[in-house]
């Protein structure tokens, strides 16, 4: 079940005296009817959630969301693998420099690829920096994230040049199974039309928003993520929502307006 804050609960004064700023849940608090909403998401995009999953290296996972933005699911792949082939541990990436690193995502196609070039070594070059006493020398890696709690293991990612939250809570989420919940585009959107949030919010308070309502475990967090994402792809359409046709239409304040006048690009 999400985790409703009272609307009613004061704000009170710091010991300075400073009356702190409200939470996002606190601006924005959940409606009464999000328990519905996440039902009807779930079973209509995600009936069976997967079993969650812990990734093995979860650096190999982290080089491949930075080759994600702004690219394909084939052309990640593809860089990805000529990657790994060309650099079987990421030491020789390293060694490499960023010149090298960029050749080899240029040969496999894709753009951005000095942009990325540039991320991925100087992830590489800090964790050289930051590897734990006792292990230089050692394969570079971010294993030990599997054995740090939620807040270390964010921690760390978001220490590293280029990773910021949204990256930081997608590899938490996919790949160490910790109940983080990354806000995309398509989420946003949603969000947004379902007046969950203020249109004003970027998408990193919106992330800090579900954050406080949603239940914090796993399966909960994962299946929204999820079901909203095919929700947007699906029927929340950036400029062709298919509101007709919507399982959440009822609950919808925007549906009226998409219906009666058209689609626009809200």
């Amino acid at each position: 079940m999400p985790r409703v804050p009272s609307a009613e609960a004061p704000v009170r004064p710091t010991p300075s005296g400073r009356v702190p700023r409200p939470t996002p849940a606190q601006e924005a608090p959940p409606p009464a009817h999000l328990p519905e909403l996440l039902r009807r998401l779930a079973e209509t995009y995600l009936p069976s959630p997967p079993a969650p999953r812990v990734s093995p290296e979860p650096l190999d996972d982290l080089v491949e969301t930075i080759l994600a933005q702004q690219n394909t699911s084939a052309l990640t792949r593809r860089q990805f693998a000529a990657l790994k082939a060309t650099y079987p541990m990421w030491e020789a990436a390293l060694a490499d420099g960023p010149d090298g690193v960029e050749a080899v995502l240029r040969a496999a196609g894709g753009g951005l690829a000095r942009i990325k070039a540039d991320y991925i070594w100087n992830v590489l070059h800090r964790l050289e920096e930051v590897q734990p006493s006792g292990e230089e020398g050692g394969p570079l890696s971010l294993r030990l994230l599997r054995n740090m709690n939620d807040a270390e293991a964010r921690a760390l990612l978001e220490s590293l040049p280029g990773v910021g939250m949204k990256t930081a809570s997608l590899l938490l989420l996919f790949d160490l199974a910790r109940p983080a919940i990354p806000v995309e585009n398509n989420i946003h959107r949603v969000a947004g039309r379902l007046d969950l949030i203020p249109a004003r919010w970027n998408v990193l308070k919106a992330e800090r928003w579900f954050d406080e309502v949603l239940a914090r475990d796993w399966a909960t967090r994962y299946t929204f993520h999820v079901s909203a994402i095919r929700h947007g792809r699906q029927t929340c359409l950036a400029r062709r929502p298919r509101c007709e046709v919507c399982v959440l239409r009822d609950l919808c304040p925007s549906a009226g307006i998409f219906l009666e006048d058209g689609p626009d690009t809200r």
